[in-house]
């Protein structure tokens, strides 16, 4: 069969039984890293040298088909560098393919980037969404974030620490400066942090630069965050883009539930 195991995302001491069991017996390791794997089998402790196999983004489509018939004839231990394989790292395509193939998946649970930060962050966590990493270019960020303007769901995002204040700034304008947030850095390390806000104020504390694992959990819309003066920045990000008026008032009226009235009188008074 093939196992999926999670693996310690910042504090070595949430390795599990189950995972150090496994690799202690394991004959086959598809690994996000092999280096990483090395790494933590002698942080472990364990003796254990299994075959290593890479599996990452750029080979799992070609890597998946030895993998399987590898699994049919034994067990094959999947890890990531941290955390739970196949989300948002590789394994995806590889259980999809195990599972036509009629090959047994498992999974041994463990540490959880997404789950943690969603714990501490201080947000509704009685219904969420995982986003996966942010887009790196702007404008596609900030598309990202308009779709989600209407979005009642508490959303969890990967972020660098490189991009994390450009994209507090744009969740800022495309959501409302008054959207609770929380940036959840180094998450069970020595230097875990955990900052709540606004957006606004959140935008403020990165300016001077972030350090560290990111974890960016923002809370859901509701009527009391969409107020006409956010939508009026949202019009306002769309003509500088250079959406007529018209077609901007429409699109944020739209997302968001605010009048479209209001919104393009605000939008000419504001001229």
């Amino acid at each position: 069969m093939i196992i999926l195991a999670a693996t310690p995302i910042g504090n070595l001491g949430d390795a599990s039984t189950r995972l150090v069991e496994a690799l202690t017996e394991a004959t086959v390791i598809a690994s996000e890293d092999t280096r990483t794997t090395s790494k933590l089998l002698n942080a472990l402790g364990i003796e254990n040298r299994p075959r290593l196999i890479a599996l990452h983004d750029h080979n799992e489509s070609t890597k998946s088909p030895e993998i399987i018939e590898l699994a049919k004839e034994g067990n094959v231990l999947v890890l990531s560098d941290a955390g739970m394989p196949t989300v948002s790292d590789p394994g995806f395509h590889l259980v999809e393919a195990a599972a036509a193939a009629g090959v047994q998946v498992t999974a041994i649970p463990g540490p959880s980037a997404v789950i943690t930060a969603l714990a501490v962050a201080g947000l509704p966590t009685d219904r969420f969404t995982f986003e996966g990493f942010l887009p790196r270019k702007q404008g596609e960020r900030k598309a990202t974030f308009r779709a989600l303007a209407r979005e009642s769901r508490t959303m969890v995002f990967f972020e660098s620490p490189n991009r994390i204040a450009e994209s507090l700034i744009d969740a800022r304008d495309e959501l409302g400066s008054e959207r609770p947030a929380a940036v959840c850095r180094e998450l069970t390390k020595l230097y875990e942090e955990v900052k709540r806000g606004s957006l606004a104020e959140l935008a403020d504390w990165a300016a001077d630069g972030v350090r560290g694992e990111i974890v960016l959990v923002i809370g859901g819309a509701t009527a009391a965050t969409l107020t006409l003066e956010d939508g009026l920045v949202q019009v306002q990000v769309l003509v500088a883009d250079g959406v007529r008026l018209k077609e901007a008032t429409t699109q944020v009226a739209e997302e968001t539930g605010l009048s479209k009235r209001e919104l393009y009188q605000a939008a000419l008074a504001a001229k």
